[in-house]
Order: structure tokens, then C-alpha cells, then sequence
């Protein structure tokens, strides 16, 4: 009741409060991240570690690192998978665990583990994985004339340094093409004849081809660059020359046991698009990036990528995600827009008054305005979950100003003033509609007491239906109550039976009573008497009471007699009203 009389005793403090909500919101959207779903994940790290050809991955790796990983501040558990030549370790962490830290204290024990495995052991990949890190779309590359190889290579080295660069995108390596690789072919039956053992092979082909440096040598006062020959170039056929077993008499060389080729690794997965084998860099985007900005900055840079690559090469956009989140902002947009008309419709058939539908109507998207305020300032993304939930509050916050607006209709009786309709009709709705948005609100409370990924689901929209509804209920405590009073029509019934509509609205001596009010904030002692009609004031030289005095705040927008009555029915002016 006090906070209806506050925004009735400050209207111009409420038209400000919801420009600025407006404005405000407006901010929100343009730097609020736009994803998918919220920030989703478990509290785990997850460490992958490769060895070729180690069938024994638990016993000499695995178990080392589970044993240091136990030292890690905040662990819950260590998960691990082992299969030939490959472990997978998932370090689950407790809620609340900084992982930052977190990371920082794996890697430093990663190393420590390192130094008890077996030689040869490659550091392995350390990394989160989160809902955040699926990928938002690929960049899908095809071509009539390249093979897969080819592809693999532009992608990697061409448009992937490019790509890189642009905001709030992380870069993998591209996906579905062979890798490029120098392979010697080892007949076995060559193997056989000269007795020679694949390790054999491999040592000569490795001391052929090892890369060192070779220092300089000085001629005279000519420092000079000295270069080796060890280093593999671009003519493959002088590997085949590699001495494999360097004895006297006949000499084994790699030309006799095996041939070599620029081809490609061995196959160990591919990609098809639209029935055809490709390449493609999956589009990934960081913990804090907006999907729909990352989509845009990637579509606006395809031309750059396609302008460092043979021209019979096509770049395009697949698999783009970003279209789930559209639809449910269109979605939102199309339920709020069918939503304000078909309650304006309603109010405006059986209260027959298009001001009052107006009020409703406006109501809905200034509570969508201050919930998508109230997000922002909470942390919240503009996701799937979000928007559902404003949605899903835009068929109950109607029912906040339709309720109010319809008992002030009821309570505007012949001989009633429109601000004691609208004082009236809000005091005996006020607790009524604050009961029923908590029963409301009361539906999503257990949302809050769940754990893992439930938790971080819905929380987001119950926030979004809260925000929702507790703005309705004050805008129809503050803004439906003003707008009645400046908008609706009040019936008024002569004494001999005979009625006409009156508008509560500023009549045509608003200017004249704009001009007294003014002129009383520096002359206390003009004031003016109404008379019967509103549109008529009668200007007087005399001291009045402190009701008087009020009017150089309370009169604009008002009528005369509604601001006296407003002093009469606010609480802080009790001792003039009893």
C-alpha cells in the first residue's frame, strides 16, 4: 500500500524509472553472451596420454599418474580408461574448487609423474571439457581437384593461422585428412634374406635423418655456415642410400630391404559430408564468448580464408548451432507479441476501455525489460534455458496488472475520485497478487537445491521466471496505478440520474495548472480553488494549507482534485485525513 502511494506521490519518478529500464535492458542484450546453454560441466580435468604400440598402458603410466593426482588440492576421484597405446584419465573435483588452480597443480604434477615412465614418453594433452567446448558449426573445405591430404595441409597451415585470430574463437587442428608423412615400406622377405631386424630398420633411418646443428667454421676471418647433409630434404631417393648394417665386403642399404613415398599416415578416422570425404576445422568458441557473435565473425571472414587458398577450394559454414538460440529468441518474441494482444483483446472486450488494454499491454514488456536487467546483473547468459523461462513467465505476468486494472474499473463508483479508485482497487489486491506470485515462485524454489548439472540447467530459468514475475508485481503496484490515473475514463453520475464520462486524464487547463504549479514552487502564496468541473480553476492570493504547498511536486499530470486527494489518502498526511 505505501509503495502504491509512493509512485502515485512521484509519477515523473516512474516514467524516468522505466525509460531508464528500458535503456538499460537494451545495454544488457548487446553485451550479455548469447549461448546455447549456460555454463554447464562437471568440476574435471581431463588428461590424455599417447604411447605407440604400449600394451602395458596401466602398469607403467597410468598407475603414475592416478598415484600423483591424489596430491591435487580440492580432488574428488580419478577416473581412468587404458587401451593399447592410449590412457584417458578424467580428475573429478569437488564443488567450489577453483579450477584454475586446479589446472595448474595437474600440470606441475603431470611433469612429476613423467619422470618414473618409461623412455620416450610424450607429454600428454591437458585440457577441460565442458558443454562449452562442443563445437558451434565447421568449416567444412571441399574441392574437385585436391585429395584430402592437400585439404588437410591448407586447412592447417593456411586458413587455421587466420582463423586463430578472430575473437572469442579457439582454433583446433582440422579433422578428416591424412596426415602428411614420409613412409619407408619394409619388404619382409628382404628382411628374412639379409637378416636384418625392423629395429635395425628404424635406428638407420632415424641416425639418417637426425637434425642437429652444425655450428659455423671460420676461414680466415669468414665465418662461414656449416651445413650437414643429415637433414632430410626434398629429394626423398637419398634416404635410400642409408647404410642399414655397415660391414666389410657387401654393405646393406635401405634401397635393398624397402622403398619410400610422400604419402599420407596411417587411417585411423575420417569425415563425411553429404556423402563425400572432406576436411573440416571444428568451430569452437571459449567459456566467455557469445555463440552468436563467434557464428557472425567466423561467416564474416570465410571471403579472408577463401583469399589464401587456391580459388578452386570452397570454404562454407556447416552444422552452424547458432540457430537453436534464434528460434528461441523468436520464439520469445512472437509468444510476448501473441501474448500482449490477445490479453489487450480480452481486457478491451469485457472492460470495454482501450486504456486499460493499453496499460496491460504495455506491462509485459517493461517486466521483460527489467528480468533481462536483472539477469545481466546476475551473470546470466541469453540461452535456451533463459529465454524459456521468460516465456514461460509471459503467460503468468499478465495476470498481475489485469487483475489490478479490472479492480480499479470495479471500484470507480459514482462520487469516487480516480486516485481513491486506483488507492482502493490496489490496497485490496495487494496482498492477493503478492501470494499468488509466491505460490508461483514457490514451484521453482527446489530448483536451487539441486546438484551437478540439474542445478546449473535450472537455475537460469527459475531466475528468469522470478525476475519476471516480482517485476510485474511491482510495475503493477507502481505503473499500472499511475497510468490508471493519467488514462482511464471515470463514469460520474449527476444528481437528477443523468450520467456522462468524464477523462481523468490532463484536460485542456493542464497547461494553466502546469503554469500554477510551477509558479508555486517560488510563490507559496498563489494557489487555486477547483471547482466542480476539472477543466475549471479559479486563481487566488491567499495562504493555504500544506496541501496547497504539495502541488509544486504532486501537480503535474494531475488534476486538481486528484492531487488533494491524493494528500488525503497518503499515510504521511494522516493528522488532514482520518
Amino acid at each position: 500500500m505505501r509503495f502504491v502511494l509512493l509512485a502515485l506521490s512521484r509519477p515523473l519518478t516512474i516514467v524516468i524509472a522505466l525509460i531508464a529500464i528500458a535503456l538499460a535492458s537494451l545495454l544488457a542484450v548487446q553485451r550479455m553472451p548469447v549461448d546455447i546453454f549456460p555454463q554447464v560441466g562437471d568440476p574435471a580435468i581431463y588428461v590424455a596420454q599417447p604411447y605407440g604400440g604400449m600394451d602395458q598402458m596401466e602398469g607403467f603410466l597410468t598407475y603414475y599418474y592416478e598415484y600423483h593426482f591424489l596430491y591435487i588440492t580440492g580432488i574428488d576421484h580419478v577416473e581412468s580408461k587404458s587401451i593399447q597405446g592410449a590412457a584417458l584419465m578424467k580428475l573429478v573435483f569437488h564443488q567450489g574448487t577453483d579450477m584454475a588452480s586446479a589446472m595448474g597443480e595437474t600440470i606441475g604434477y603431470v611433469d612429476r609423474a613423467r619422470a618414473f615412465m618409461p623412455p620416450g614418453t610424450v607429454p600428454p594433452f591437458v585440457t577441460r571439457f565442458d558443454a562449452g567446448s562442443v563445437a558451434v558449426g565447421q568449416l567444412v573445405f571441399s574441392s574437385d581437384n585436391y585429395t584430402e591430404g592437400e585439404l588437410q595441409n591448407m586447412a592447417l597451415n593456411q586458413v587455421r593461422p587466420l582463423f586463430a585470430t578472430l575473437e572469442g574463437v579457439s582454433a583446433p587442428p582440422p579433422f578428416g585428412g591424412n596426415q602428411r608423412s614420409i613412409v619407408v615400406t619394409l619388404n619382409p622377405d628382404k628382411l628374412w634374406q639379409y637378416q636384418i631386424s625392423p629395429e635395425e630398420a628404424i635406428a638407420a633411418v632415424s641416425n639418417a635423418t637426425l637434425v642437429m646443428p652444425s655450428g659455423n667454421m671460420w676461414t680466415g676471418e669468414t665465418n662461414r655456415i656449416a651445413r650437414t647433409n643429415a637433414t632430410l630434404g626434398s629429394n626423398l631417393e637419398e634416404l635410400l642410400s642409408t647404410p642399414i648394417r655397415p660391414r666389410s665386403g657387401t654393405t646393406v642399404y635401405l634401397r635393398d630391404i624397402g622403398t619410400i613415398e610422400n604419402g599420407t599416415d596411417i587411417i585411423t578416422a575420417y569425415a563425411h559430408v553429404n556423402g563425400k570425404r572432406t576436411v573440416y576445422i571444428p568451430v569452437t568458441k571459449r567459456a566467455d564468448a557469445s555463440t552468436l557473435a563467434v557464428i557472425k565473425r567466423v561467416k564474416d571472414a570465410i571471403p579472408r580464408f577463401k583469399n589464401a587458398i587456391p580459388e578452386d577450394v570452397d570454404i562454407r559454414l556447416e552444422f552452424d548451432q547458432s540457430g537453436y538460440v534464434s528460434a528461441a529468441i523468436r520464439n520469445l518474441e512472437s509468444e510476448g507479441l501473441l501474448g500482449a494482444l490477445l490479453t489487450g483483446l480480452v481486457v478491451l472486450l469485457f472492460l470495454r476501455d482501450w486504456r486499460s488494454a493499453l496499460i496491460v499491454v504495455m506491462n509485459i514488456p517493461f517486466a521483460l525489460f527489467a528480468a533481462v536487467l536483472a539477469l545481466w546483473t546476475t551473470g546470466q547468459t541469453i540461452n535456451i534455458m533463459t529465454l524459456g523461462g521468460l516465456a514461460l513467465a509471459v503467460g503468468i505476468l499478465v495476470d498481475e496488472a489485469t487483475v489490478s486494472i479490472e479492480n480499479i474499473h470495479t471500484q470507480m463508483q459514482p462520487g469516487v475520485s480516480c486516485v481513491r479508485a486506483v488507492v482502493q482497487a490496489s490496497e485490496q489486491t495487494a496482498v492477493a497478487r503478492f501470494l499468488s506470485m509466491l505460490c508461483v515462485l514457490a514451484v521453482f524454489i527446489p530448483s536451487f537445491f539441486m546438484s551437478g548439472v540439474a542445478k546449473q540447467l535450472f537455475v537460469p530459468l527459475s531466475l528468469a521466471v522470478a525476475f519476471s514475475m516480482v517485476s510485474s508485481y511491482l510495475l503493477s503496484s507502481s505503473f499500472v496505478p499511475v497510468f490508471s490515473t493519467w488514462l482511464i475514463r471515470q463514469r460520474h453520475h449527476v444528481e437528477e440520474g443523468r450520467s456522462r464520462s468524464e477523462d481523468c486524464a490532463p484536460s485542456t487547463g493542464t497547461i494553466f495548472k502546469l503554469c500554477c504549479g510551477c509558479a508555486g514552487r517560488w510563490l507559496p502564496g498563489i494557489s487555486w480553488s477547483p471547482s466542480r468541473s476539472c477543466t475549471s480553476t479559479s486563481l487566488a492570493w491567499e495562504p493555504r494549507s500544506f496541501q496547497t504547498q504539495m502541488l509544486r511536486f504532486f501537480g503535474y499530470g494531475f488534476d486538481c482534485r486528484q492531487v488533494l486527494e491524493l494528500n488525503r489518502l497518503n499515510g504521511k498526511f494522516s493528522a488532514l485525513w482520518r
